[in-house]
């Protein structure tokens, strides 16, 4: 009984991998194909990546894309951090509100949150395109940089700063180099899930964007209204550049660690 369970959870996860990756695979081997068809493989081509990397509105749609990404990831992780820290030293009624503030934009449909900064920025006589998109994004993300940082917070010993003051380091020290390298794995994850968060909107984009203004998901979405397989090239190259960042940022660790330990055999 239990190696039938064991066996139907193994294909379970097969099938599962499968579902979600078999169409990444082949979205990769047709972004290659010398035709127009999506379904029929005529012949191995660059084409599609000629014509990608020679089309104005695609590239600048990634320049854009990577340009706000990076700007809200940056900017949202430093103020989810902040925040975070703050609120582990506030009153905890105060504490409960605020993170069940910052719980209802992730909650709430992103079509509702689209409308209401549209609403927001229209109100305000602000005119929509990059900056709106970068504000609307900055807000979108915050939230989830407080959720990623706060369980690593609580986990902490909470006289942990005040005891490195003690021995003699300013709240500056304390902070940069007590507190956030031991909350550091929550503030990395925080913010690779606002740049996942920013690099994949469209519904929020889409309402907050004017001037001619888009963003990849945007250019996406009015490509796929006639059959253009640059569509495979641009998205294999966003899967490419998101698997060099992962390996980069999985792989640097294991390097110093590998580097401490021979650092510490050398000195021991």
């Amino acid at each position: 009984m239990k190696k039938e369970k064991r066996i139907f959870g193994k294909v379970l996860m097969v099938l599962m991998i499968a579902f979600f990756y078999l169409p990444i695979v082949f979205m990769i081997v047709f972004s290659f194909n010398s035709g127009r068809s999506l379904t029929n493989f005529e012949g191995f081509s660059l084409t599609w990546y000629e014509r990608m990397f020679n089309n104005r509105d695609m590239m600048e749609s990634l320049y854009t894309t990577i340009i706000i990404a990076s700007i809200a990831t940056v900017v949202s992780t430093l103020l989810g951090t902040i925040s975070a820290i703050g609120l582990s030293k506030s009153r905890k009624f105060l504490q409960k509100a605020i993170l069940q503030l910052n719980d209802f934009p992730i909650m709430n449909p992103e079509i509702v949150t689209a409308i209401g900064l549209m609403l927001l920025f229209i109100t305000f006589h602000v005119e929509r395109g990059f900056w709106t998109m970068l504000l609307a994004h900055i807000a979108f993300c915050t939230p989830y940089v407080i959720l990623s940082v706060m369980p690593k917070i609580r986990s902490l010993d909470p006289n942990l700063a005040d005891a490195a003051m003690d021995l003699g380091a300013t709240p500056w020290q304390a902070l940069t180099k007590v507190l956030v390298p031991q909350i550091m794995p929550g503030i990395v994850s925080g913010a690779l899930i606002a740049f996942t968060m920013s690099f994949d909107d469209f519904i929020i984009s889409y309402f907050v964007t004017g001037g001619g203004v888009k963003n990849l998901s945007i250019m996406v979405y009015t490509m796929s209204r006639r059959v253009n397989p640059s569509i495979n090239a641009i998205s294999t190259l966003v899967v490419v550049l998101i698997t060099i960042v992962l390996v980069i940022i999985n792989v640097v660790p294991v390097i110093r660690e590998r580097r401490e330990k021979r650092h510490e055999k050398i000195t021991g």
